[in-house]
């Protein structure tokens, strides 16, 4: 809720760059870039250690952001990817692609340019990180599932909305568990009855699971499809990690 009388007795400081009060000012033509960076500023000092870094998925979860950002027409990650990438337009923030340890997945990375910010860009130069505490990793497609045409967080994020951490568990499991054929046309059925949610799309795919599915109808139009003859068309689920 924004303060109704100013600034409360002993509020906290965070500090910001003179530069962003003058000629970086006038270069900043857009409120929403604008706001983008003074977030970012706040967020980054609010992290711990060295190398501090802010990842896709720390403004993704960010609630303040998506308040800021989010416009009439427009998804709220849409209007970040723009925000983020005027603001490196500007020179104001670092941006890196960093593979994760152990994992095989990379995660997008941001820190302000500041000399903290680039003394800790050259610490990760040839690194890999921590996989965060939360869903921030972008997995590779993986063919025996995606394909080409694309992956279950892309449907959700185009049919839903903001993928967050234990979302992102249920879609790794379902993406185990279905073919993504199946999981497309779900999506696709669910959005034909303007059922936009997950839990109904959940529910697709669990009667096709049960009554089988053939052909693109659902299994009360078609023959029961038994556990052997559905792991010959599409192989055995991938083993959880």
């Amino acid at each position: 809720m924004a303060p109704s009388g100013g600034f409360p007795d002993n509020s906290k400081f965070t500090a910001v760059p003179n530069l962003l009060f003058g000629s970086l000012l006038e270069e900043i033509h857009d409120l929403s870039t604008f706001k983008l960076i003074l977030r970012v500023l706040w967020l980054h000092s609010q992290k711990k250690g060295f190398p501090r870094y802010l990842t896709l998925e720390d403004l993704l979860m960010d609630r303040t952001l998506a308040n800021v950002l989010s416009v009439e027409g427009m998804k709220f990650s849409d209007g970040l990817q723009e925000a983020l990438f005027k603001a490196q337009e500007l020179g104001v923030l670092i941006h890196k692609t960093m593979r994760v340890k152990g994992d095989g997945g990379v995660v997008e990375i941001f820190m302000p340019n500041t000399q903290e910010g680039r003394r800790a860009a050259g610490h990760l130069v040839d690194q890999e990180i921590e996989k965060p505490a939360f869903w921030d990793v972008i997995e590779p497609p993986a063919s025996s599932s995606s394909g080409p045409a694309g992956n279950i967080f892309s449907l959700y994020e185009d049919n839903i909305g903001i993928i967050g951490h234990i979302m992102a568990e249920e879609l790794k499991e379902a993406e185990r568990n279905y073919p993504f054929p199946w999981i497309k046309e779900a999506f696709r059925e669910a959005a034909i009855q303007n059922k936009r949610n997950w839990r109904y799309v959940e529910a697709i795919l669990k009667g096709w699971m049960a009554e089988g599915r053939e052909d693109g109808e659902s299994g009360k139009h078609s023959k029961k499809v038994d556990s052997r003859e559905w792991i010959r068309r599409y192989g055995l689920p991938r083993a959880p990690r």
